[in-house]
């Protein structure tokens, strides 16, 4: 059956005459055995027994039916244009904002993305059961995580304004004052060669050596300069030199992004708290303006020039202070917007404790370098290895002596000063500055204040970074005097009447707020009015009741925004931090007598007031004097118990007591500002 079709098929390509020729005859059985083994399958033939043979060719167009359209991706290719235009863009705006605004924009939608979320974290989950589980305190946590890292990412301004808020954290939730707590490291410093643009375009196109004289290379004749940075803060960082003429310099250069950056972080700033004042029914915009002007001042250093000429006017013109305070000279010949240059300064800074109180290895007589200006030394050797050190380690070079042979051989040692002299010194400049002057200097952390050993072993203190101040007007340095002093008496009168001139209807919590202990004098009707009505309630309730109370109380300290003085938000920041100093050192002064007596002796000394006034005044402070007698029993009976280990000194005492009169308000008090 399958011989037949093969052999048929077969003939029509061979003849039979030739098919065989040359080849032997095989058996019939062979012959089938191999045809059944090599068999080509039936699916294979082309042809069938009925249709004749024919060529394969490729089919015509006809056979083929009617021409389809390609098949169009439309909507793929309209969203791929979108994609790709989008893209475009997007970079393109990147790129600009990136280059002529130091990424202003990116930053300033990376503020509103922030803000909000925090903001509608709050609105939803400020309950005492949140909606999302947890707790408040797991809210407050979420919330202050979020809002640190912004401020650090941001860097800048936005460090300026997280440093403000870590000031004034005793009235934030413990989850904010613990994060914001971190806010005073140093910032990452800019490379050379971007600061050097700075100094280039204040100076009509001139480089560092041409401006301040200086080599790179170790020239004779010329001055030395460092490019790396010894320190770098938000704003600015300061490069350390030596000029030709021998003065050595701090050379405080902005970084260039903040020029392009402020309008920017200011606006946003603005912006969102704007939307929080309307969100949670708070009167915090009206300080707004005040606070960016103050931080928009903060960036001229022209500006800080003029304030720390002031300063160094008002300290050399007050008895009680010249010789014991020295402010550094500013050289006007190098000083721009954003270039500033003042005298270097030597010296120990306030938050090293243990170079401040060790033991003087200095020599009898002798005191630290630089102390009344003096003149530092520079000999021929410290020369030679700068030259040296600028052979070995351009662009990371240390050129300037370190000075520190008061520490001995061991290193171990220090200025030999006690804490209390220094306190001493430090609340005596700050009372005079709010009190008497009516010029305060609003950033006194320990970073800006040196200490340096005077020959006759008493402390110099030094005080630097003159950017943020805040001037006060006659009449209001002298009701802040007046204020005060009150505080210290009791008289509830006098506080209530200035409380209301300054819009605040809540004068027992204002006068507790500016004392930083509780006060003891008020008829307590505002703690009364928030802690009523509590019992019975479980620790959510109470907790998320109290701090519901405690923004109603900030409504009423800020009842009159127009008539409320907007420079005691900078005042308490500086009384805040001497606080803060005061109790690092282990609280060896009593801060509060000590500026009651200066707020009590500035209202007869002021020569603005009628001699009739200051007469009356006089009399009083000799009266007030005597009252401030009982201060010193409550201080030394503190300081009694601070030796014998029984307790903390005054400062820490009157803080555990602010902290369980603030708890009935709903804060809960963490002091420790200048932790990490």
């Amino acid at each position: 059956m399958l011989r037949a079709p093969i052999g048929r098929h077969c003939a029509r390509h061979v003849p039979s005459r030739f098919r065989d020729a040359g080849r032997p005859r095989l058996p019939n059985s062979t012959f089938r055995i191999n045809l059944t083994r090599t068999r080509i399958p039936q699916k294979r033939s082309v042809q069938t027994q009925n249709t004749p043979f024919e060529p394969l060719r490729p089919p015509s167009p006809s056979s083929l039916g009617r021409p389809q359209a390609a098949r169009q991706f439309k909507r793929s290719q309209k969203w791929g244009r979108r994609l790709l235009i989008f893209g475009a863009v997007t970079g393109s705006l990147y790129l600009v904002d990136r280059i002529a605004f130091a990424s202003g924009i990116g930053r300033s939608l990376l503020t509103f993305g922030t803000g909000l979320f925090v903001a509608l974290d709050y609105k939803l989950n400020f309950r005492p059961v949140p909606i999302v589980g947890g707790t408040i305190e797991d809210l407050h946590r979420r919330s202050a995580e979020r809002l640190f890292d912004l401020l650090r990412a941001n860097g800048g301004l936005y460090l300026k304004i997280g440093q403000a808020i870590a000031m004034q954290s005793a009235v934030l939730p413990p989850e904010f004052q613990r994060m914001f707590a971190r806010m005073f490291d140093d910032a990452p410093q800019d490379s050379w060669k971007d600061v050097e643009k700075v100094i280039r375009k204040d100076f009509g196109g001139k480089s560092a050596e041409e401006v301040f004289g200086v080599s790179f290379t170790g020239e004779e004749g010329k001055g030395l300069m460092e490019r790396r940075a010894r320190a770098s803060a938000s704003v600015a960082q300061v490069h350390w030199a030596r000029l030709p003429d021998g003065r050595e310099v701090a050379v405080k250069i902005q970084k260039p992004e903040i020029a392009k950056q402020v309008g920017w972080d200011l606006w946003a700033f603005k912006v969102v708290m704007r939307v929080y004042t309307w969100w949670f029914d708070l009167p915090m915009y009206s300080i707004v303006p005040f606070i960016t002007e103050r931080l928009m001042l903060e960036t001229d250093f022209e500006s800080e020039a003029r304030n720390s000429e002031v300063m160094r006017k008002l300290v050399d013109s007050e008895p009680a202070l010249k010789g014991r305070v020295y402010i550094p000279q500013v050289y006007p010949e190098f000083t721009t917007k954003r270039v500033l240059v003042t005298e270097w300064i030597e010296g120990v800074r306030l938050w090293d404790k243990s170079a401040t109180t060790g033991r003087w290895l200095g020599g009898y007589g002798n005191g630290s370098a630089g102390v009344h200006g003096e003149k530092l030394k520079f000999t021929a050797a410290d020369v030679e290895a700068a030259r040296r050190e600028l052979r070995q380690n351009p662009l990371k070079e240390k050129l300037k002596p370190e000075r520190e042979q008061w520490k001995g051989r061991n290193g171990k040692g220090g200025l030999g000063l006690t804490g209390k002299e220094v306190m001493t010194t430090m609340v005596d400049l700050f009372s005079a500055q709010i009190f008497k002057w009516g010029v305060v200097h609003c950033d006194p952390h320990p970073g800006n204040i040196f200490i340096r050993r005077l020959p006759s072993g008493k402390p110099e203190l030094v005080l630097i970074d003159h950017g943020l101040y805040v001037y006060m007007a006659p009449k209001f340095r002298q009701q802040y005097a007046l204020f005060w002093k009150s505080l210290m008496t009791f008289d509830n009168k006098t506080i209530a009447n200035i409380s209301e001139q300054w819009g605040i209807k809540a004068p027992d919590l204002f006068a507790s707020a500016t004392l930083m202990r509780p006060y003891e004098g008020g008829d307590g009707s505002t703690r009364n009015a928030l802690t009523k009505e509590l019992s019975g309630k479980t620790k959510a309730e109470r907790h998320y009741e109290m701090q519901q109370r405690m923004k109603q109380g900030i409504r009423d300290v800020l009842a009159d925004e127009d008539k409320w003085p907007k420079e005691l938000i900078f005042i308490g920041r500086n009384m805040r931090i001497v606080q803060g100093n005061n109790q690092f050192m282990g609280s060896p002064v009593n801060r509060v007598k000590m500026m009651g007596n200066w707020a009590s002796a500035s209202l007869f000394q002021d020569p603005d007031l009628p001699l009739r006034e200051r007469l009356f005044n006089a009399w009083r402070h000799l009266i007030f004097k005597t009252v401030l007698f009982a201060t010193d029993i409550a201080f030394y009976t503190f300081k009694i118990r601070q030796w014998f280990g029984l307790g903390g000194g005054m400062e820490d005492e009157v803080e555990k007591r602010m902290a369980i009169m603030a708890k009935d308000f709903g804060v809960e008090l963490q002091h420790e500002v200048f932790e990490g």
